[in-house]
């Protein structure tokens, strides 16, 4: 195959979420665009697969937000919105039996929690006013600079050990997937600011009601509607300019040539094909002193499948357990009754599940889940599974924000895209669709060209 017979106005490299967002904007502005993707599926850690033994499809649970804006207007494009189950409520559970529910009503935000809030037996008096007097300093929004750990306001805000355990832990690390100390208060803060108190609609839970790679599916159908070329078992293995100005990539034997490129990689695979271009030795010192700050963090899932409903709900947190979220994906899925019940258990920020092996965590799982939902004792256990996402996201610590770098890069006609680019954003699917639009936009001359507005705050929260 040669080169002039791939001839593209963009390239794409990587069909994860960043890679399907970029492309598809571009294609629609009017570009020939090759989407080229070394897997032989796209959404990249956004996937599932067909696990071999237990003939189920299984993934790592995703969710939604009501502020994720670019992902949900992607998905309205892709005419994939209503695969997302949406939800107003969170269920907060305690071993003992207790449940708090956190819930709008009619009080306007930043309020429209609050009553739910006070009626929560999950926390006493004191929690509750450390939490609403942490929550008032996240009114006007978050801080700007990266520099603070979450761990020091936690303790410069004089927040309750409850509070927490039962408050500030499990949000903080089911979202940032991380611990407090290796999360910056301005991400932590914009988690709270949007899901909690700039509006009821921001702060809506929605879940995929398909497995990922099925439920992403239909943006790849609308990147090939759009004139998007998708390749996929191409991995890109080297990538160089031309003496024209135009950028040539080897995929597979072959070569692909472009007037610019967008690689929407990892922050690893971006590393090594930059790391060939020409540069200052300063150059290549700061950019491997800026990767070196990327960590991964891991997220586990423990996959069970019983005969019965035992679990009673769509999906719940779980507190004081290393378990911090329960899915019963069998009933966001709208399975029938006779089918049986899928749930899967997420532990995030899950270095110590690393070093486990299956049964140890299996065992551990199965005595916590058992623990909140008694009747697992007395259903049928038809199969299990587990599930280890050793990158699953990276930790947005403190300092890293001068790190992350533009899309726009010093090589003209060379982008970056991906989570870990400079989106204002942690590592989020929402972060990911932010990237890649970015990436278009910078293409296209316009950085924000792409980007869909932010949701508009409501209630009081317009004063601020």
């Amino acid at each position: 195959m040669t080169a002039q017979n791939n001839n593209a106005d963009v390239i794409v490299a990587g069909a994860g979420v960043a890679g399907l967002a970029a492309a598809v904007a571009l294609s629609q502005a009017g570009a020939r665009v090759t989407l080229l993707e070394r897997r032989p599926y796209i959404g990249g850690r956004a996937y599932s697969y067909e696990h071999p033994a237990l003939e189920e499809t299984i993934d790592s649970q995703h969710v939604v937000v009501g502020c994720c804006t670019n992902l949900l207007d992607l998905a309205r494009q892709a005419q994939m919105a209503e695969t997302i189950r949406w939800y107003d409520e969170l269920t907060f559970i305690e071993a003992n039996g207790n449940r708090s529910l956190l819930k709008p009503g009619m009080l306007p935000a930043p309020m429209h929690q609050s009553l739910s809030f006070l009626k929560a037996p999950m926390l006493n008096l004191a929690d509750k006013a450390a939490i609403a007097s942490g929550l008032l300093r996240f009114l006007r929004g978050y801080p700007h600079n990266d520099a603070e750990s979450f761990a020091s306001w936690l303790k410069r805000t004089g927040q309750t050990e409850r509070a927490i355990k039962h408050f500030w832990e499990p949000v903080v690390v089911g979202a940032l997937n991380d611990n407090f100390e290796h999360c910056s208060v301005k991400y932590a803060g914009k988690v709270f600011n949007e899901s909690f108190l700039r509006s009821p609609q921001a702060g809506r839970l929605g879940i995929p009601a398909a497995p990922l790679t099925e439920f992403f599916s239909p943006i790849a159908a609308l990147a090939e509607r759009s004139g998007v070329e998708v390749r996929l078992k191409s991995g890109v293995e080297a990538i160089s300019q031309n003496t024209d100005g135009r950028w040539s990539l080897r995929s597979n034997g072959a070569e692909y040539v472009a007037d610019s490129v967008v690689l929407a990689t990892d922050f690893r695979q971006a590393q090594s094909l930059l790391s060939t271009l020409p540069s200052t030795e300063e150059e290549k010192r700061q950019r491997q002193a800026a990767f070196v700050r990327f960590i991964p963090s891991p997220i586990t899932t423990i996959h069970l499948w019983y005969d019965r409903d035992v679990v009673g709900l769509d999906h719940a947190v779980l507190l004081d357990t290393r378990i911090q979220w329960v899915f019963t994906k069998s009933r966001i899925r709208r399975w029938p009754v006779e089918r049986g019940s899928y749930q899967e258990l997420v532990i995030s920020a899950s270095w110590q599940e690393l070093e486990m092996g299956r049964e140890e965590i299996l065992s551990s799982a199965l005595r916590e889940f058992e623990n909140f939902f008694p009747a697992a004792r007395e259903a049928k256990l038809v199969k299990t599974g587990v599930l280890k996402e050793a990158r699953a996201t990276f930790s947005v610590a403190p300092g890293l924000d001068r790190f992350r770098p533009q899309q726009k890069t010093q090589w003209p006609g060379l982008y970056l895209a991906g989570d870990w680019t400079a989106t204002e954003w942690p590592s989020t699917m929402e972060g990911a669709v932010r990237s890649g639009r970015l990436a278009a936009g910078e293409v296209a001359g316009s950085r924000q060209r792409f980007m869909t507005p932010e949701l508009p705050a409501t209630g009081f929260m317009k004063l601020f």
